[in-house]
């Protein structure tokens, strides 16, 4: 035989008919993996189709990476060739999933002769068809099967002469459905040429609360360091509030030379305590201390402690050095040199930070300086810390996180990193993909309706979703934005309510936050005047203008409520005012539904009517529902999809449980 019509046999005798095609979830076709935490579903669709008018079958495949065997979900069609099926991911780390798809011989066949038969058609033949068609799988089926089927094969041949109605009964019967799809033909079966994959993460990742706090501020004294001890008296402080995060900048010890004063000064003054950023002294380095904290034994106490207040503790990752970190001293290679022999320091120009050295990643000697940066995060990791706050990561090139986090979550599938990249959506995408855990998002320089309600649709209803976690920030000690600076207690609180219910993860950098901090450097600028990043602050935590209690309502709530403890199903809804937004969030397995209203002005009352579609809370467009505002206990009888509302600046938002009247 030549070789064109060799070719052409082997061709029709391994023939996949059925095409798979816009799998969805798929990030980047498949180059990197979509994000869950432990428990949830993975819901995936295709479009699967054939040539011609037969019948098929898909399944959706999936594992945990360490498991061998596939398990299957059977697919169904909702429309225009989209299937769909679903599997729920039980174990940290990866899952990998997959689609197969078949022409349904036996399903084309069983068709068929139903509207034979129904026709008043002579089926004898049919019958002797798929009697062929169940003795095929009864020779390719496992003993038990293969004796059923046979005898279901012998039955049909029989029935097919003496008696039809009999026959068709048999052959349409759901045992035999069964039997036929359990030991389907997978000679001609098309699987989907990629396997996807699923990083599993723990609960934390999806739903969590984060406090902020300095510990050298946990002081009575502007003159006394704070400690890890003194910490500890702070922690019921935080966990009445609410979080179950406590991150602390960076606990290790601080250089001297080119050390910040206060608000960011070029000299220092004898007793500033310099930038916890500037990593690196005489005392250690990053898996050292900074002696005036404490012991590693007192972060473990304070480790301790937290946690019986069903709070983990965060740790700082800055991958960087001041000027007298040992790295300095011991590996010279691993940063960039000047043309007059100097280390090079760091710049954002025009802004210089002659107190930190970066690390040069592309050297010869970077795979030396990879693998000790990942010893960092082991070290710590053995020490109990499972969370990690990582400072601008989008400096350090793609490449070595997507290695780290991928090394590390090997070891330590538990591990949660925080991005901390405010740069181009692209580069905060990017490092999503790469692996990190959450990220900070744009929230605190988008204030308006419609800024809030196109940025969290992005994230919350675009393939954005799964890949992306955002953790939503009103302020960081780096961040105090315009709205804050002027907006007086009324935007404080309005940005809390927003952050804490537009994302299932959101944190707060405090005290400075909930006791209204709001006074800048200088005119024009983001930074914050007397920065704890350059000072001890002593902050009076019983000032009775506190948004503690407020914080606490907030946090009770979402504990609370599942609607609040995901980000899929949030839905922006009209208002007349812009200076209003509403939207809802909605848990269906809990019967859980929530509607926020947020007047975004601080200065005024406003007031407006706002729109919802009725049907998507289980509620006639014609008939009246409740409305209770969990922050005040309010109660409110409403009457359709469009209802009013007003908010003062005393009281800048409803948070509305809606339900039924009956």
């Amino acid at each position: 035989m030549d070789a064109p019509a060799t070719l052409l046999r082997q061709s029709v005798s391994t023939l996949g008919r059925v095409v798979i095609a816009r799998v969805e979830p798929e990030v980047d076709g498949g180059r990197f993996p979509i994000k869950r935490t432990v428990g949830e579903r993975v819901r995936v669709s295709a479009e699967i189709f054939a040539d011609g008018h037969d019948k098929l079958g898909a399944v959706l495949l999936y594992r945990a990476a360490e498991e061998s065997v596939w398990r299957e979900e059977e697919m169904r069609l909702l429309d225009n060739d989209r299937w769909e099926a679903q599997f729920r991911v039980e174990l940290l780390g990866r899952y990998r999933y997959t689609i197969g798809g078949w022409v349904d011989a036996f399903g084309t066949w069983s068709a068929g002769l139903e509207k034979n038969f129904a026709a008043g058609q002579d089926v004898a033949i049919d019958i002797a068809i798929g009697a062929e068609l169940v003795q095929g799988a009864a020779d390719r089926a496992r003993a038990g099967d293969s004796q059923k089927l046979a005898e279901f094969a012998r039955k049909l041949k029989r029935l097919g002469v003496e008696e039809a109605n009999a026959a068709v009964k048999l052959a349409l019967s759901s045992e035999l459905a069964l039997l036929m799809k359990r030991n389907r033909d997978e000679s001609a079966s098309t699987r989907y040429e990629k396997e996807l994959e699923a990083v599993v993460d723990p609960e934390k990742a999806r739903f969590s609360a984060w406090y902020e706090m300095f510990p050298r501020s946990c002081t009575s004294d502007a003159s006394r360091h704070g400690t890890f001890r003194s910490c500890i008296e702070r922690l019921s402080y935080v966990a009445e509030m609410g979080f179950d995060v406590l991150y602390l900048p960076p606990i290790h010890p601080i250089g001297r030379t080119e050390r910040k004063g206060k608000n960011n000064t070029l000299n220092a003054a004898p007793g500033d305590p310099g930038s916890p950023w500037a990593i690196g002294g005489d005392e250690g380095g990053h898996k050292d201390i900074h002696p005036e904290l404490g012991t590693l034994a007192d972060l473990k106490e304070l480790q301790r402690r937290a946690r019986e207040l069903d709070m983990d503790l965060a740790l700082d990752l800055a991958y960087q050095c001041s000027p007298d970190h040992p790295y300095v001293r011991e590996h010279r290679e691993w940063f960039r040199a000047r043309p007059d022999g100097t280390v090079q320091y760091a710049e954002n120009p025009p802004k210089k930070y002659q107190d930190i050295y970066p690390f040069d990643f592309e050297n010869e000697h970077a795979p030396e300086l990879w693998e000790e940066l990942k010893s960092v995060v082991a070290y710590w990791a053995e020490q109990g810390i499972r969370i990690f706050r990582v400072d601008n990561p989008h400096t350090k090139p793609f490449a070595f996180w997507e290695w780290l986090i991928g090394r590390v979550k090997q070891e330590y599938p538990d591990v949660i990193f925080l991005s901390e990249a405010f740069t181009r959506p692209a580069v905060m995408y990017r490092l999503a993909k790469l692996g990190f855990t959450q990220s900070y998002t744009y929230f605190a320089w988008k204030n308006t309706s419609s800024e809030l309600t196109q940025y969290f649709t992005e994230l919350t209803q675009t393939g954005v979703r799964e890949y992306f976690r955002a953790n939503v920030w009103p302020n960081t000690p780096d961040i105090l934005n315009a709205y804050l600076q002027n907006g007086g207690r009324a935007a404080f609180m309005s940005r809390l309510i927003l952050a804490a219910t537009l994302g299932a993860n959101y944190g707060i950098y405090g005290p400075a936050f909930e006791l209204g901090e709001n006074l800048p450097m200088r005119q024009g600028s983001e930074e914050y005047l007397h920065s704890e990043k350059y000072e001890i602050r002593v902050w009076d935590l019983r000032n009775p203008q506190s948004l503690k209690d407020l914080i606490a309502s907030v946090n009770a709530i979402r504990r609370a409520h599942p609607a609040l403890q995901r980000d899929g199903t949030l839905k922006f809804h009209p208002t007349d005012n812009q200076q209003l937004i509403a939207y809802s969030k909605v848990s269906k397995e809990a019967a859980d539904m929530l509607l926020m209203v947020v007047n975004l002005d601080p200065h005024n009352a406003q007031s407006g009517w706002v729109s919802v579609t009725t049907e998507e809370f289980g509620i006639g467009a014609e008939e009246s529902y409740q409305v209770q505002d969990l922050l005040t206990e309010a109660q409110y009888v409403w009457h359709g999809p469009r209802n009013f509302v007003q908010l003062n600046p005393s009281m800048p938002a409803h948070i509305f449980r809606v339900r039924p009247t009956g």
